[in-house]
């Protein structure tokens, strides 16, 4: 039994009062499990990790289906494990199985609020991602993807961090096994188009011999094309999109249009509320018309 303020045993006697009227303050988890039950036993570490992770936004009560029988019953358990969530004194939500962390943690979002001061892994893992801590973020990231490996939004984020890390082959790897229609999501796109890039990467010259050729020729559209990949690669996104427009008012068929093609895979990397993506892509319609 843990020592967790947050965890509490149910029973027949205190059920009432902790359970049904205490889930009008916050919602109450109930776990009907048994010694024997081996699902109930990889189940429990995953709901009391939780429980303690909500600091308090709900609590979960834990009742013995072999000492608890008359309460048990009375909940009208059939199987083991059985979770019923409780709230206002009513059930609202509940599973009979040993569901993954990440299954868990979608039915407790759909009622119960995590305290203000908690971040979700989600959210965490991009704030560190935003930091430029890729490390931190891949862990996080992978802690998720253990627990519910069927979550393709932090597959996908997994593979686009491996693939900053230069991991590119775990990138498309990951990329190629996705369902067709996952494919066409944004997320997707821009790991995509973000394989792409790295892929050309390895094969530009370096930076300053890209800006003497432009020195020479400001309208070279081969420095211009590849100035730009650079630009992508160091996240200078604005720079690469101004080259790119260069390079399509000198040669538009240039590489069979290879300008307009790297600004829209850049668009779908960046995503239209980026406001560079706003402001080019204007500048692209333009051009076309």
């Amino acid at each position: 039994m843990t020592n967790s303020p947050h965890v509490f045993e149910a029973t027949m006697e205190n059920f009432q009062q902790d359970v049904m009227e205490a889930s009008a303050q916050a919602p109450v988890l109930i776990d009907v499990w048994a010694e024997w039950c081996a699902p109930c036993k990889q189940l429990m570490p995953i709901l009391e990790k939780l429980a303690d992770e909500y600091k308090g936004a709900f609590r979960l009560a834990k009742v013995n289906a072999d000492q608890q029988e008359q309460l048990t019953a009375s909940l009208g358990v059939r199987s083991l494990p059985t979770v019923i969530l409780v709230k206002d004194g009513q059930a609202v939500d509940g599973f009979n199985s040993a569901l993954p962390e990440g299954e868990v943690r979608k039915i407790l979002e759909k009622h119960v609020e995590l305290p203000k001061d908690e971040e979700a892994p989600y959210d965490k893992a991009h704030r560190l991602w935003e930091e430029g801590d890729i490390e931190a973020a891949l862990a996080v990231l992978s802690e998720m993807n253990r627990n519910d490996p069927e979550d393709l939004k932090v597959l996908i984020d997994l593979a686009q961090l491996k693939a900053e890390l230069g991991d590119i082959d775990t990138a498309e790897q990951v990329l190629n096994s996705l369902p067709a229609e996952e494919k066409m999501q944004h997320q997707a796109k821009q790991l995509a188009a973000r394989i792409k890039f790295l892929k050309a990467s390895a094969e530009l010259p370096p930076i300053h011999e890209l800006k003497d050729a432009l020195d020479k020729d400001p309208k070279d559209p081969n420095a211009l094309h590849l100035l730009a990949l650079h630009h992508i690669l160091q996240e200078n996104n604005a720079d690469a999109m101004e080259l790119l427009i260069r390079l399509m008012q000198v040669d538009s068929k240039y590489k069979d249009e290879v300008a307009k093609t790297t600004l829209i895979e850049l668009f779908d990397k960046l995503g239209n509320n980026n406001p560079d993506v706003r402001t080019y892509r204007r500048k692209l319609y333009t051009l076309m018309h």
